[in-house]
Parts: structure tokens; C-alpha cells; sequence
């Protein structure tokens, strides 16, 4: 095999130094710019979701491994409010709060002093808060608002009768608190004031001069 011979060694022009030169430059300046700025030479990681958000997912998809354990499996195009109730009796089963029956004597007791046999059940604000959870998270997943199923008014009615059931039997008052105005600090402004009182003629009082 021939073998080809290397070019003999020339020295480089004096443009491959310009071109060597300015690329160098480019890269040196790049370099002190990434320095001074690290947050674009390291990638953004992506925001963890909120409390709120991954509390709905989780709940989003228990009512969903609710309809496929159905029987038959229901569609969600097919859900309707009578089964958003059916689904919050089935969460009482998790539930923990006391709920006394009419007939314990601890019925309207807020701290009964022995335990009873009564069943625990979710409380009316988990419920309440599962419900806005479960509206919220049905829209985001492409559902109409006016076919809702978890604002439908057997829902809403179902979670009145739910709250005074369990504000009876437990002894406790699901009234909102008013809020109570914060005081103004800074003393009176200047329309506050009010102004002097007329001067008022007495002892060491004296009368405008008489003007002739």
C-alpha cells in the first residue's frame, strides 16, 4: 500500500491567529458571563405543587377508583348527584369524629366524659372541603360547570343536613365568627377633630374693641 506523504510543516497565516484570537475572546467573555449569572447556566426545577393542589389529585382520584369499583363501573359522563352522595356516605366509613345518636346520653355533650359506641364518621368541614375539592377538580379535567355533579343542590342540601345533624350531636356551633375590625392606630385624622369651642364670655374675657 502506498503510503502518501505528510505536507511539509507551514507556519500559519496570520489570519488563522486573528480568527484563534477572537474565538477565544468569545468564549472568555461567555464564560465570565455564565459566572456572573449561574442561574442560566443551571437548569429551573420544576415548582412542587401546593398542599391544596396534591390533596386534590389524591382525591380526584379516589372518586375516581370509586366508579371503576362500582357496580356496574360508572362513567364520569354518567355521574350525577345521586352518586356524589352515595360516595360521601361511603367516606363516613373512614371517618373520625364521634357523631352521638339521640339516644347515648353523651347526644349534645361537646366533651363527653366516657366513650360511647356511637360511630365515627367525617366531619362536616372534611366533607364540605371534599366537595370544593372534588367542583374544582372535575372542571379541570374537561367537565361542564353546569353539569357539575358536586354542585348540584341535593349536594348542597345534604351537607346542610350533615352540619346540623352533627352541630346537635355534638354540642358545638358551626356559626362563622365575625371578624372583628382591627383598630386604627395613628390617632384621629384631621377630619376627625373637632373644632374649638367658641370662646365664651366670663372673667378675664374681653369684648372686641367698639369700632367707630
Amino acid at each position: 500500500m502506498d503510503l502518501i506523504p505528510n505536507p511539509p510543516d507551514s507556519p500559519p497565516s496570520e489570519g488563522f491567529f486573528a480568527s484563534f484570537s477572537s474565538s477565544s475572546s468569545t468564549s472568555s467573555a461567555a464564560a465570565a458571563a455564565t459566572s456572573s449569572n449561574p442561574s442560566q447556566s443551571q437548569p429551573q426545577q420544576p415548582q412542587s405543587p401546593s398542599r391544596y393542589e396534591s390533596q386534590k389529585r389524591r382525591d380526584w382520584n379516589t372518586f375516581g377508583q370509586y366508579l371503576r369499583n362500582h357496580r356496574p363501573p360508572l362513567a364520569l359522563s354518567r355521574c350525577n348527584a345521586a352518586h356524589v352522595l352515595e360516595f360521601l356516605r361511603y367516606m363516613d366509613q373512614f371517618g373520625k369524629t364521634k357523631v352521638h345518636t339521640q339516644m347515648c346520653p353523651f347526644f349534645g355533650h361537646p366533651n363527653p366524659p366516657a366513650p360511647c359506641p356511637c360511630p365515627l364518621k367525617q366531619a362536616w368541614g372534611s366533607l364540605d372541603a371534599l366537595i370544593g375539592r372534588l367542583r374544582a377538580a372535575y372542571e379541570e379535567n374537561g367537565g361542564r360547570p353546569e353539569t357539575n355533579p358536586f354542585g348540584a343542590r341535593a349536594v348542597r342540601l345534604y351537607l346542610r343536613e350533615v352540619r346540623e345533624t352533627q352541630a346537635k350531636a355534638r354540642g358545638i356551633s358551626y356559626e362563622k365568627k365575625k371578624r372583628k375590625k382591627p383598630p386604627q392606630h395613628g390617632g384621629a385624622g384631621p377630619s376627625d377633630r373637632s373644632p374649638p369651642p367658641p370662646p365664651t364670655a366670663g372673667a378675664g374675657a374681653t369684648s372686641p374693641p367698639f369700632i367707630t
